[in-house]
């Protein structure tokens, strides 16, 4: 029988796991409130016993498990996820371990979905992929050659804390001025309530704009233009094959991508005008769970090959 693998995605709204097998299939999958606000003993407790309960009909070899940053996923520690009150250096993978007696390995929820996308969506049988999130917040993910690039502390891709307007916009804990303070769907519905006076959602804001309301669509062009100008700096960095964009702004993608793709083109050297592929999600909420599962499969690979 074919090995399998278990995949945790660990939200702020909803804990999901399931069992992936060598193929990237999700053979069987389980959906929980998180209810966040119940401390981290209660939530590990239960994602213990989802993992039990898809684990009974297979043998599965490692567990891997994507969760919002801050994070140490070297030595499997949550340090503070802002949607995850009151968890603060958690040390999950020894106390998922504890509890299951397999393997587990951390990752970031990004890392986890780019991961995802890399071997089985859109950056399929591509060199390389970069990830990019945008939602309440926005994150991104690397892969070169099918492999997650981490960084030397694992804050790699971070890209949510670039600086794109220097003593711009203050959001949460980034820079002022940061891509999360200009181009979040955060970064929008403030902008939607500052300029158009009343309280709005990213997405009220998206359809004034297809309405041709003149001041949502100036919020949009400007949110677009900030990505735009983290994308361009993303390419002179490191080039890579195609960029897959998710998170839930993009479900105004045929109103962005077009944009953004025009914008992007006036950032970059004239070579590569033309050049750069940016694609909308192809795994949409299946990414996480199947990037964590084969995140930590080749964990275990990687360490079964040093044992040997």
């Amino acid at each position: 029988m074919e090995n399998v693998y278990i995949g945790v995605d660990l939200g702020g709204t909803n804990l999901r796991v399931g069992i992936v097998d060598e193929n990237g299939r999700i053979l069987q999958v389980k959906q929980i409130a998180t209810e966040a606000d119940q401390g981290y003993e209660l939530i590990i407790e239960r994602m213990t016993n989802l993992i039990k309960e898809v684990k009974k009909a297979y043998s599965a070899v490692s567990i891997g498990i994507g969760s919002p940053g801050p994070l140490n996923p070297f030595d499997g520690i949550v340090v503070s996820p802002p949607n995850l009150p009151g968890w603060k250096d958690v040390p999950i993978t020894a106390m998922v371990e504890e509890a299951i007696g397999i393997p587990a390995y951390l990752v970031n929820d990004a890392d986890a979905a780019a991961l995802g996308e890399a071997l089985y969506g859109g950056g399929k049988d591509r060199e390389s992929t970069f990830y990019i999130t945008v939602s309440t917040g926005v994150g991104g993910g690397y892969v070169q050659s099918n492999r997650l690039m981490q960084g030397e502390h694992g804050y790699s891709a971070e890209i949510g804390n670039m600086i794109i307007q220097p003593g711009g916009q203050k959001h949460a804990n980034m820079n002022a001025g940061s891509l999360e303070a200009l181009a979040s769907g955060t970064s929008i519905a403030r902008e939607g309530k500052a300029r158009l006076g009343k309280t709005l959602g990213a997405e009220d804001v998206f359809q004034l704009a297809e309405e041709e309301n003149e001041e949502a669509l100036a919020i949009i062009e400007e949110a677009v233009d900030a990505l735009a100008i983290g994308i361009a700096n993303l390419v002179h960095t490191v080039d890579p094959s195609v960029f897959i964009l998710g998170g839930g702004v993009m479900q105004a993608k045929d109103m962005i991508l077009p944009m953004l793709r025009k914008k992007v083109d006036a950032y970059v050297y004239e070579g590569l005008r033309g050049k750069i592929a940016i694609e909308p999600v192809q795994l949409h909420d299946k990414a996480g769970i199947i990037g964590a599962a084969m995140h930590g499969r080749q964990k275990f690979d990687d360490e079964k090959l040093k044992r040997e």
